[in-house]
């Protein structure tokens, strides 16, 4: 099993029904550790370039507008295989197809509305990483 690290996201909508503590337990119960986080508010250009993959669909507005509606709590994970653990703790984008006791399923409103956000790839989650922490905020994270 490898150690892997990935970005999460608590978005506008989680942060704002007070369900950052609730959302990192699951993550914690479930052997994913948290090794940095932070509560900031996306302006329009970082969303914009957070979310570029997906400039061309027909969401990519709506979900900009979206993530700067509020602040958001970013943070990093670590564990084994904690991209994929990650993701299947998240559950389905879309609540409605969320299995039970699933972050989504359990905390949000719809498939815009969906409280959290997570790596997919092990590349990805160096570039989102990067994106919000510094090397002084992860300086172990390039770990020989």
């Amino acid at each position: 099993m490898a150690i892997e690290r990935t970005l999460s996201i608590v978005k506008p909508d989680g942060v704002a029904a007070g369900n950052i503590g609730n959302i990192l337990a699951i993550f914690e119960k479930n052997g994913l550790k948290l090794v940095a986080g932070k509560l900031i508010w996306l302006n329009r250009q970082k969303a914009r370039e957070f979310y570029a993959v997906h400039k061309e669909r027909p969401f990519f507005n709506s979900l900009v507008d979206f993530m700067v509606s509020g602040p958001c709590f970013v943070s990093v994970l670590e564990g084994e295989n904690a991209i994929k653990k990650n993701r299947e703790l998240m559950g389905a984008t879309d609540p409605a197809k969320a299995d039970a006791g699933t972050i989504r399923k359990l905390y949000a409103t719809g498939i815009e509305k969906n409280a959290v956000h997570g790596s997919d790839a092990v590349e990805t989650a160096k570039v989102e990483i990067s994106h919000f922490f510094s090397g002084l905020e992860l300086n172990d994270y390039e770990r020989s």
